[in-house]
């Protein structure tokens, strides 16, 4: 293949914080695929995390809306041009009408929502009512996603809007509502792979199972360690990785001293799933 690029090395080098000869080295193993060159890494240094998603240079809103009467709630990602749109009074609101249209109507995808009559004005569709934001503000905006749950719900939208998280629990005919906007925004904070161990692909926990039996084999101290004691500390390691990416293993941002599955345990709540969107983030 052609010679790796200063580009491609600079963008391993920002998802991995690995020195920059690692990275090129890494990249040229991996004939420049960057998740496998990821991998490599980790399995080399044991410092080196897996690294954020690609993402598009985008800018935009996350809107979310919860009917606690019906127990339906949607989140969607709407998409503008520039980040002072992205704040103004009427992005703000379309990000949101069209949050509460999905709770509503119950599109499939984006195109269907399109087509539907928008739930305040049903003269005009959903297409109508983002073209008359777009005649208003002169800047492209679009649909890129969106999410709608059903059951007992919490969200949490950050202050900008760039961030929102959609919760989904179960065990009690209600909960507090402040306890599930703490959920979300550790959710928002920490984004977490998973809600739980079982939501985990079996690929990926085979992956880091790979990985971390390369990390314990390239350290000299395990070299004459006996068998049993290597599966202990194998184990120890997939216990902290799922203290590092499940929900319910974290550590509850609010009170460290519980993981969060704990802390909705003690309210008669477990997790089902959540819904975690950020502007400009490929899914």
């Amino acid at each position: 293949m052609s010679e790796i690029s200063a580009a491609a090395v600079k963008s391993l080098r920002d998802r991995t914080n690995a020195p920059m000869m690692e990275c090129k080295a890494a990249l040229t193993e991996a004939k420049g695929d960057m998740d496998q060159a990821i991998d490599i890494l980790r399995k080399k240094l044991s410092n080196v995390a897996a690294g954020k998603a690609a993402r598009e240079a985008a800018e935009g809103r996350i809107g979310v809306s919860i009917d606690e009467g019906k127990k339906v709630g949607a989140i969607v990602e709407v998409r503008c041009e520039s980040a002072p749109v992205a704040k103004t009074e009427q992005f703000v609101k379309l990000a949101d009408d069209l949050a509460r249209h999905i709770v509503a109507k119950d599109p499939k995808s984006v195109e269907e929502l399109l087509t539907q009559p928008f739930v305040d004005d049903p003269k005009k569709t959903v297409a109508d009512r983002i073209t008359d934001v777009v005649g208003l503000i002169r800047e492209n905006m679009k649909v890129a996603r969106f999410k709608r749950l059903n059951g007992l719900l919490g969200s949490y939208c950050h202050h900008d809007g760039s961030v929102a998280v959609l919760l989904q629990v179960e065990g009690k005919d209600s909960a507090e509502p402040q306890l599930l906007r703490d959920v979300c925004m550790h959710v928002t904070a920490r984004s977490p792979l998973a809600a739980r161990r079982e939501d985990v692909p079996q690929a990926t926990l085979d992956k880091e199972k790979e990985i971390a039996k390369a990390q314990l084999a390239a350290d000299p101290k395990n070299a004459n360690k006996p068998a049993n004691i290597m599966e202990k500390i194998l184990e120890g390691k997939q216990k902290t990785w799922f203290a590092d990416n499940v929900l319910v293993d974290q550590l509850f941002v609010k009170d460290d001293s519980k993981a969060v599955g704990d802390v909705l345990k003690a309210a008669g709540l477990n997790v089902v799933q959540f819904v975690r969107l950020k502007v400009g983030e490929v899914s």
